[in-house]
């Protein structure tokens, strides 16, 4: 019977608690992405290579200032032919092994996410490309309007940072510092 009477209690104390979180979970709303896109420029001496995804993925907890960041390699468009796409996925950022690049952290700098304003911020988290995690601030700017925040962030990525290695013979098709633009539109849910 004791038995029993701890088993119950537990059970209330499991399901209180997870009405509890749902409730301070609706009060505390994330901005979560809508849309927005993700793009890479290598400017090499002998190639320029451009591609962009627009399954970029992430949320910012106005409360914390806490926000993580993710984008699935494969899904990047563009290059200068399919075999160069090709090569992106396989032999460089070797994607059947490192699905994803994040990027998760905090916002340096103090926003009043409820008033409407454009605000300078540095973010400041952890990095993981090519399954190689990378401390960094990244500059950006969030525009917040009429319950919409926009971030817009331009930044380079040193492919030595990340293990990415290039082979001598297409050195200077290849840059070795990868720029990154990155423009995404949130609301809050």
């Amino acid at each position: 019977m004791a038995k029993k009477r701890g088993m119950a209690y537990t059970r209330i104390f499991i399901i209180g608690t997870f009405l509890f979180s749902c409730i301070a979970l609706q009060a505390q709303k994330k901005y979560t992405s809508d849309n927005g896109e993700i793009s890479f420029t290598s400017n090499a001496k002998l190639e320029l290579i451009n591609a962009s995804s627009k399954k970029i993925k992430g949320i910012i907890d106005p409360a914390t200032g806490g926000f993580a960041f993710v984008v699935t390699i494969q899904s990047f468009e563009g290059f200068n032919s399919s075999l160069q796409k090709e090569h992106f996925n396989e032999k460089y950022m070797e994607t059947d092994k490192y699905y994803d690049a994040t990027f998760a952290g905090k916002i340096i700098e103090p926003i009043d996410f409820t008033k409407d304003g454009v605000y300078d911020v540095r973010a400041k988290g952890n990095m993981v490309i090519h399954g190689k995690k990378q401390p960094r601030i990244i500059p950006g700017k969030i525009q917040i309007e009429k319950g919409v925040l926009r971030i817009d962030s331009n930044f380079t990525i040193p492919l030595a940072d990340h293990d990415i290695k290039i082979p001598t013979v297409i050195s200077e098709k290849i840059a070795t510092e990868i720029i990154v633009k990155m423009n995404v539109s949130m609301t809050q849910k």
